[in-house]
């Protein structure tokens, strides 16, 4: 059986009232709070100071952001871009065998440098053979000049003959004509004779021999009036004769004259197609020196001695290094507020610098229009896609390292739009 042991409390020496007692209950509270302890004030400094932390960093990110913001709205950037310049292709204008190449690759020239020559002697043979054409024609035309003017000279004694021909026609026929009219005349009063003198014999008034003679007379009368009408028949045949030779005159005239001018002329044109095939045997003979069109850098060189090349064959690449520009594939959303003249900074990647430049214009067409198959969107299911269109942006000469720039290299454009 446990044993039940009583707990003895001592009795102090003065019990306290019950009022004191709640008093102080209630003002050990009171005494806690208006006096924290050191660590716990310590712990509320340290919460104030990484609220304070948290709250100054939110509002510093926010301004950041909001400042970011505000400049990514003035300016449209993209990274599909690079440098273009023009690339020639450097190719014979006339056929031949190569006797000499004075370039390598990555070579500089400048234009008008003598980058490949030719074998001349074929060309040289036919710049002799066109100076022999050209003198010839040349013979040729002076031997037709003066044809000219002794047909027309000619031609202009064939008409006065033929005038004068038909005036002594007319005139011989006008005279026969008057002979003929006396010989007819004369027969009228011949016969008039005869009636007179049949009538006479008839009475016995004259000689049968006088009537006779007068018969005689008129016979005579009468064959001088048919003689009379012959000759001028003849002299009407002249007359006709001699005015259609006259009209015959006045059209060959010009015609000989017409042809004679297109003979030398003829000869004229034939002349000025040998002084101009001259001309062209004279630029082949330079032609076989083949030379630089512009400053810039050679490449793919793909000739050398001996070779024998034809007209258009491409022997080597002439990168123009002195006239650059950057074409930059812009998304069409981009263009809203882009316009020409607006300025640029180009961040070359091979260069680690920024060129300034303008934007010069803007393509006719989005670049899948200029591709070898452009999209077809009215046939099989359409995907709406953004489209890109090249700008062309001009670079502001007299910067320095601008001839360390090459067609091709990668760039980052920056347009201000704002």
């Amino acid at each position: 059986m446990a044993e039940h042991v009583a707990s003895v409390h001592p009795i102090p020496d003065e019990e306290p009232s019950v009022r004191q007692v709640r008093l102080e209950s209630e003002a050990a509270p009171a005494l806690k709070e208006e006096a924290p302890s050191p660590a716990e004030r310590a712990g509320d400094a340290r919460k104030r100071a990484l609220l304070m932390r948290v709250i100054a960093a939110a509002v510093a990110l926010a301004l950041a952001a909001l400042g970011w913001w505000l400049y990514a709205r003035r300016y449209e950037d993209t990274d599909d871009a690079q440098i273009d310049g023009n690339i020639s292709a450097v190719s014979p204008r006339v056929s031949g065998t190569v006797v000499a190449v004075h370039v390598v690759d990555n070579q500089e020239v400048k234009a008008g440098e003598v980058l490949v020559e030719l074998d001349t002697t074929d060309l040289r043979v036919a710049l002799a053979q066109a100076k022999a054409n050209v003198a010839q024609a040349e013979a040729q035309v002076s031997a037709e000049n003066p044809s000219v003017s002794i047909t027309a000279t000619s031609n202009v004694a064939a008409l006065r003959n033929a005038d004068a021909d038909v005036e002594t026609a007319r005139t011989d026929l006008d005279a026969a004509d008057a002979e003929e009219e006396q010989a007819k005349a004369n027969d009228r009063l011949a016969r008039a004779d005869l009636q007179r003198a049949e009538q006479l014999v008839q009475g016995g008034s004259i000689a049968r021999s006088e009537y006779d003679q007068r018969r005689a007379v008129a016979d005579v009368a009468r064959a001088a009036v048919v003689a009379a009408h012959r000759r001028a028949a003849g002299k009407k045949a002249k007359l006709d004769a001699a005015l259609a030779r006259q009209r015959e005159v006045e059209q060959n005239a010009p015609r000989q004259l017409g042809t004679r001018e297109a003979t030398v002329q003829a000869r004229r044109a034939y002349l000025d197609l040998a002084r101009a095939q001259l001309d062209e045997a004279q630029l082949n003979l330079g032609y076989a020196r083949i030379v630089a069109p512009a400053d810039g850098i050679i490449g793919k060189k793909s000739v050398n001695v001996g070779d024998r090349v034809q007209p258009g064959q491409q022997l080597m690449a002439l990168t123009q290094t002195g006239d650059l520009w950057v074409t930059a594939n812009f998304r069409e959303t981009q263009l809203q507020h882009m316009r020409a003249g607006q300025h640029t900074r180009v961040s070359v990647d091979g260069l680690s610098r920024d060129f300034e430049g303008r934007v010069e214009s803007f393509a006719g067409a989005t670049g899948s229009r200029y591709s070898l198959l452009p999209p077809e969107n009215a046939t099989g299911n359409y995907v709406k896609v953004v489209q890109r269109i090249p700008v062309r942006i001009k670079l502001e000469p007299g910067q320095p390292e601008m001839k360390r720039l090459r067609p091709g290299m990668s760039v980052e454009p920056k347009v201000w739009i704002r």
